[in-house]
């Protein structure tokens, strides 16, 4: 039976990126990004092999943006394109699995637009536009938040009056699903053992970061709660603050909730700390030469991140090994090593020379002699939904 080939699509209020997977190959046939979507400078990037090329589409919008993509693909897969897969951030407690996109699906995904009013809207544009223009193709939605679905109550619930809950799906979700699914598979594979017999710990760390308790291939905790500004420190978002803070900037500063809203999301984060920049590179570079901003916010981020990490640990039998994925996660040895050595109480230590080589696409095991393990796994959310796509038209 030939190879496969599923189009992957991201779509966010202004981008979409993608990728052609074939499940026969390890790296992606064709890959790239629309972005500035609807402004005069709209473009559409991509990759095919070594070569790169880009598309002007000026006030293009994702539409357009397909209607282009959709050809380069076609060609790249030589003709057979097999399905569409498609990103969508929340799938509420509707969607507990990938799901083929028909209009019940595209309803019940249209009542998560509340939970995610960010996110969700720029996702069904994507899909839309896409089946408008790919009527024939099979489409097939996978969930960030469908692996978080087998949270127990006691991990999900907030201590709000049950009415909020029922009626209002007010609960923890949370997100990063399908990175938090593959690294841990990915990471039994490399430690040779069961998914289904064994626990971890995951750190994905980008510009949006969560960590995740996984148990026999299952997720038993994570840091994102019903939106994904619950947790950790990010790059623009504030992670964990008082619940009472929006109360207290509005009675003290006269804030709207849209202003507290768009500091917490837009305003906070390494960027907030740092006063300088959300990109952890360049606060790296900014510590070296002594600037106490990107200090703080570096030790600020790496506190936070192993504060959780122990609070998740509670959700695990025993520590198979601790996962670090993202951008961060897999490229800075820095962040890796502040962050472990504030876990001494689980026994963790790194390798410094593993540590500092296991960077760029590099992966594998960084921890000391004789210590619990510690790996870095390059995420793969495109193919992850690949793969969860193909299982479905399967």
């Amino acid at each position: 039976m030939p190879s496969r080939n599923i189009l992957v699509i991201n779509c966010g209020s202004s981008s979409i990126k993608f990728a052609l997977v074939n499940e026969d190959q390890a790296q992606f046939t064709l890959s790239g990004l629309a972005e500035r979507l609807g402004s005069h400078d709209a473009v559409l990037h991509w990759q095919r092999g070594g070569e790169q090329d880009s598309l002007i589409i000026p006030y293009g919008l994702h539409r357009a943006a397909l209607a282009q993509l959709l050809p380069l693909a076609q060609d790249a897969a030589g003709g057979k394109l097999h399905g569409i897969g498609h990103r969508v951030v929340h799938g509420g407690e509707r969607f507990t699995n990938a799901s083929r996109l028909d209009e019940a699906a595209l309803q019940a995904i249209r009542a998560t637009v509340p939970l995610a009013p960010l996110h969700n809207p720029a996702n069904l544009l994507g899909i839309e536009a896409a089946t408008n223009l790919f009527p024939n193709a099979p489409h097939v939605a996978v969930f960030d938040t469908a692996f978080h679905q087998t949270l127990p109550a006691h991990a999900f619930r907030y201590a709000l009056p049950e009415s909020l809950y029922q009626e209002h799906g007010v609960r923890r979700y949370g997100f990063h699903g399908t990175s938090h699914r593959f690294v841990s598979q990915r990471a039994a594979e490399m430690a040779e053992l069961p998914i289904d017999n064994s626990s971890w710990l995951v750190a994905h760390l980008g510009n949006g970061c969560s960590t995740c308790a996984i148990v026999n291939g299952q997720s038993r905790d994570t840091s994102m709660g019903l939106t994904p500004l619950e947790g950790l420190v990010m790059g623009t978002r504030s992670g964990d603050v008082d619940p009472n803070l929006h109360g207290h900037l509005t009675r003290t500063l006269g804030w709207s909730l849209e202003q507290i809203d768009h500091m917490l999301n837009q305003d906070s984060g390494l960027l907030g700390l740092s006063g300088l920049s959300n990109d952890m590179r360049s606060l790296e570079q900014a510590r070296d030469q002594g600037h106490a901003g990107a200090s703080l916010a570096i030790e600020v981020f790496c506190y936070r991140l192993a504060k959780s990490l122990a609070a998740m640990s509670c959700a695990l039998p025993q520590l198979d090994g601790l996962i670090f994925t993202g951008g961060i996660g897999e490229n800075s040895a820095l962040i890796r090593s502040k962050t472990v050595a504030h876990l001494k109480l689980l026994n963790l230590e790194l390798d410094k020379q593993a540590n500092a080589r296991t960077i760029r696409g590099a992966s594998g095991p960084i921890q000391a002699h004789d210590h619990p393990r510690v790996l870095v796994v390059p995420t793969n959310e495109e193919r992850q939904i690949a793969l969860d796509t193909l299982a479905l038209l399967n």
